[in-house]
């Protein structure tokens, strides 16, 4: 009895924290049911209440293409800008530009393509274009994935584990699964509830068991998905060495036309100190804020696996 009033207190404090934000919804009031229910132990309830409350609010941290597009401009803009007002030469960096940046681009692709493996240049590949464009870990998606666990769990409450085996084992010809398809899209999210569902009707391993399996797939997943944001560490690491190589060519270039006119070497080392120029550039305005951005889609998405391994264990 101790047990359920202090559960059906974790509940209410849940849905009125909830009431307070504004974020009054069916879903969240399913989250406040199963936590009401005794499928939890009362230190979990606490714990995947407050998990929940702060998943609420992940929209209004998504960033748009947008604002990524906004962050370059400013950012390339104040540069190039603050150069031309200061009274720079553009013409010295337009001319410049095509052969420093052939130079920097190839030398950094060709690293780049020696130094990973093909299933990180794919992987980048496509994570390049995803960071850019909206996150798909929306409160929305988070809402479903608390509705399709309610489900999941009180169809289990109510008739028992083994009446969810069907839904384990075909979720694409689940009832339940079927009501959230941008959920059963993610192959690699249904294939995470339904194994250690599966475990759990099977009952050949305890909670602890179980939950060391989640935490060891958890951070193999994680470090799956790293290997992209460290390549591209690696890569803006090497950019700024790579624009010293070509402004060292530039150089070499300048020393084997000494006896032009001072005004002509003026604008081979001007145009060879570019490369060095752009090589930083690169290095800290474009790919380091590119992996961060790559990186933090890739901490909501483990969310949702804390979400379910908080929910089932």
């Amino acid at each position: 009895q101790g047990s359920n009033a202090e559960a059906r207190q974790n509940a209410q404090e849940t849905k009125q924290s909830a009431d307070n934000k504004s974020h009054n919804n069916s879903s969240l009031y399913f989250l406040c049911l199963s936590l009401e229910s005794a499928l939890l132990k009362p230190k979990k309830r606490h714990q995947l209440s407050c998990l929940f409350l702060l998943l609420i609010d992940i929209q209004s941290d998504r960033i748009t293409t947008m604002l990524v597009l906004i962050g370059y401009i400013i950012a390339f803009g104040c540069v190039f800008g603050v150069y031309a007002l200061h009274g720079g030469n553009m013409g010295v960096l337009a001319k410049a530009l095509p052969f420093e940046m052939a130079t920097i681009g190839g030398a950094a692709i060709g690293a780049f393509i020696v130094g990973n493996q093909p299933k990180v240049l794919k992987a980048t590949l496509k994570a390049i274009p995803s960071a850019l464009k909206g996150s798909k870990f929306s409160k929305a998606r988070f809402m479903s994935l608390l509705a399709l666990l309610y489900d999941l769990l009180q169809k289990a409450r109510k008739e028992g584990l083994m009446a969810i085996e069907m839904d384990v084992e075909e979720p694409a010809n689940s009832e339940i699964f079927q009501k959230y398809p941008e959920l059963l899209a993610d192959h690699h999210l249904v294939e995470f509830i339904t194994d250690y569902l599966r475990m759990m009707v099977s009952g050949n391993l305890n909670s602890h068991e179980i939950e060391a399996l989640m935490d060891n797939e958890i951070e193999a997943h994680h470090q799956e998905d790293n290997r992209v944001v460290v390549a591209l560490q690696r890569l803006d690491g090497a950019l700024p060495a790579v624009g010293i190589v070509a402004a060292v060519v530039g150089v070499v270039n300048t020393m084997g036309s000494v006896g032009q006119p001072p005004s002509v070497l003026g604008g081979m080392i001007a145009s060879a100190l570019v490369g060095t120029f752009l090589g930083i550039l690169l290095a800290y305005a474009l790919v380091e804020p590119l992996a961060g951005l790559i990186e933090s889609r890739q901490q909501d998405g483990a969310k949702e696996f804390e979400c379910i391994k908080c929910t089932l264990i």
